[in-house]
């Protein structure tokens, strides 16, 4: 299979080709109301043009007051959809599909961010000397539960109105959905912990109540881990299993990766140790899902290479997912159409605090993407210490805006409590 075949999902859409642009957190959000704009139009333009057949926003905030970054943009009841509905505009503006993915952060969230930390259980990040970088979560009560079902399947139907073709369901990376997988997070003993069943049961709620008020034509999909990357923790047996449990569910592609905050292994390093490849990350651990699982399925991590792309396709995958890639080269795949072997290689820092690099690393990234977004072209010589520096700088003002507005404006009664019927209740513990 070739990178330029298309691919027909079961929504009846078509992808022009088998490279996805890969969610990244941009921390582009324009105050007030953590709303997309000018800058993030710009930088998904340029992905845009630059050949992939498959675009996937970084993740979108189903509740005003849970965010990954001081950053990211919110989408729920309460927004105003003109500007998403330019940002649909530009991100399509070369043909693509264009998938938005939506996400809860649950405990994964800043100890100087306003708002909520929610989790299964109150199990904070560990993180050693950075623990204290993060809020002490709140075990979620059943109404929240249903609460976040429902703000998940508001935010899906928003974004249909405002022009995206599909969404993509993020269950990795350690936040909320990926939280209720781990035993190592979710310590419940009622029907959202325990068992695998169980653990997997919002997931396959949010999958169903987003599948319930989307067209039959919008494309839902799910991004997992291969593995938790930590002792005890959410494992390839369990996503094989959790990936079964998908069928019937009607989702089109399901993307996988792996890590956390406490084992980064999207940056090339596990908590366990186990050892990661120098590209493709997770290809050896993630092969032996391509034959059982019931979608297709795509991997990210780590490739920056055209041959490692084709392994990955060769190995059973049906895409291929960019990110850092995209950022430092945004033109990436249209080059390798065109016959350019170009390499990428992500930035690595030696760091002795490897937290510390791990952030580094981040930061010059969405340096690049800032550049991006202001007409740029990325830099080849960036310092990350700079990088850093200047990004603390500017995400103090940013949470204080992010402040004014929330205490100015809190979840709106559109978006409160409602308990859902849910046909996972059904499922045997």
């Amino acid at each position: 299979m070739h990178l330029s075949t298309p691919l027909e999902l079961r929504s009846g859409s078509r992808i022009a080709n088998r490279i996805a642009k890969a969610a990244m957190e941009e921390s582009l959000a324009r105050q007030p109301g953590q709303l997309p704009g000018p800058e993030i139009e710009e930088l998904y333009r340029s992905w845009a043009r630059g050949g992939s057949g498959l675009i996937i926003t970084g993740n979108v905030m189903v509740d005003r007051r849970a965010l990954t970054s001081p950053g990211t943009i919110v989408l729920d009841a309460g927004t105003d959809l003109a500007p998403f509905r330019r940002w649909a505009t530009a991100a399509g503006s070369g043909g693509g599909q264009v998938w938005m993915q939506i996400n809860h952060p649950g405990r994964q969230v800043r100890s100087d961010l306003p708002g909520v930390a929610w989790g299964p259980s109150d199990i904070g990040v560990s993180l050693g000397k950075h623990t204290s970088a993060f809020a002490r979560p709140t075990a979620m009560t059943e109404a929240d539960i249903q609460a976040t079902i429902h703000r998940f399947a508001t935010t899906a139907r928003l974004a249909q109105e405002s022009g995206f073709h599909g969404v993509q369901i993020h269950a990795a990376h350690g936040y909320l959905l990926s939280q209720f997988l781990s035993p190592l997070v979710n310590h419940r003993a009622d029907q959202w912990g325990g068992s695998l069943e169980n653990r997997a049961r919002l997931l396959l709620s949010v999958v169903r109540a987003v599948r319930a008020v989307v067209s039959p034509g919008f494309a839902v999909s799910i991004k997992i881990n291969t593995a938790d990357f930590q002792r005890g923790g959410f494992d390839v047996d369990e996503v094989e299993q959790v990936l079964g449990f998908l069928t019937g569910l009607d989702v089109d592609l399901v993307e996988l990766s792996g890590g956390s905050m406490e084992s980064a292994a999207t940056m090339g390093r596990t908590a366990d140790d186990r050892t990661l490849g120098r590209e493709a990350y997770f290809l050896a651990i993630a092969e032996r899902l391509v034959a059982s699982t019931p979608v297709p399925l795509m991997l990210t991590g780590g490739i920056g290479r055209r041959a490692s792309a084709e392994l990955v396709l060769a190995s059973g995958f049906a895409m291929v997912g960019l990110a850092t890639a995209l950022a430092l080269r945004p033109d990436l795949p249209a080059r390798w159409e065109k016959g350019e072997d170009i390499e990428v290689a992500a930035p690595r820092l030696d760091w002795r605090d490897r937290d510390i690099a791990s952030a580094g690393v981040l930061a010059l990234v969405r340096t690049h993407m800032g550049r991006v977004s202001r007409g740029l072209a990325p830099r080849s010589r960036t310092s990350a210490r700079l990088a850093l520096a200047l990004e603390g700088l500017r995400n103090r003002g940013t949470i204080r805006a992010y402040g004014r507005w929330l205490a100015q404006n809190p979840v709106p009664e559109a978006d409160a409590p409602q308990r859902l019927t849910d046909p996972a209740r059904q499922t045997p513990s």
